[in-house]
């Protein structure tokens, strides 16, 4: 059983970590649960907005209760919605609970800043380059979205795991 106890630490710290960034994100979402999107989806629309107009992609936000999304109409054609699962916070709850299982002090939390910037980042050109898609090749919407995008975001994910594994999480701490 002394053996498998650092593999259970890590587990537990994972499954913690884990639960309680998804009861605090939870708890955000139930506090905006009248309202169209949260504040930090909201924030994300906008960003992907103005960056498709700085590539020459003109597009306004149009708020849809019903859908409780936020409808992308870019060079005056709907092109995507913007929904909560989008903003990429879930992705980064998992990848931040990852991290944390394999705690290095102070370093940890660097670096899943980071990481959450990187994501953010990443899922923004994502959604931009997901509109553009939908606005030039039609035909080419349901493998963007269901399939390339997604691994995108989650590649994304994948290797910043890898680099902290490699590179951190593992190695050894040079004797002084």
């Amino acid at each position: 059983m002394k053996d498998f106890l650092p593999v259970l630490k890590i587990l537990l710290r994972f499954v913690i970590v884990y639960i309680v960034l998804v009861l605090i994100y939870q708890f955000y979402l139930n506090s905006y649960s009248a309202e169209v999107v949260d504040p930090f989806t909201r924030s994300v629309a906008e960003q992907v907005a103005s960056f498709q107009y700085f590539l020459g992609f003109p597009t306004t936000l149009v708020d849809s209760m019903k859908l409780h999304s936020i409808l992308f109409q870019t060079s005056g054609k709907y092109t995507t919605r913007m929904v909560e699962g989008c903003n990429v916070i879930s992705v980064v709850v998992l990848y931040a609970a990852f991290i944390f299982a394999f705690y290095k002090g102070a370093k940890t939390f660097l670096y899943v800043l980071g990481g959450i910037f990187l994501l953010h980042i990443l899922n923004v050109l994502r959604i931009v380059l997901l509109n553009i898609i939908f606005l030039k090749y039609p035909q080419y919407e349901k493998i963007g979205h269901d399939y390339i995008f997604p691994a995108i975001i989650y590649g994304g994910v994948v290797v910043l795991w890898l680099v902290w594994i490699q590179f951190f999480a593992l190695k050894r701490e040079k004797d002084a």
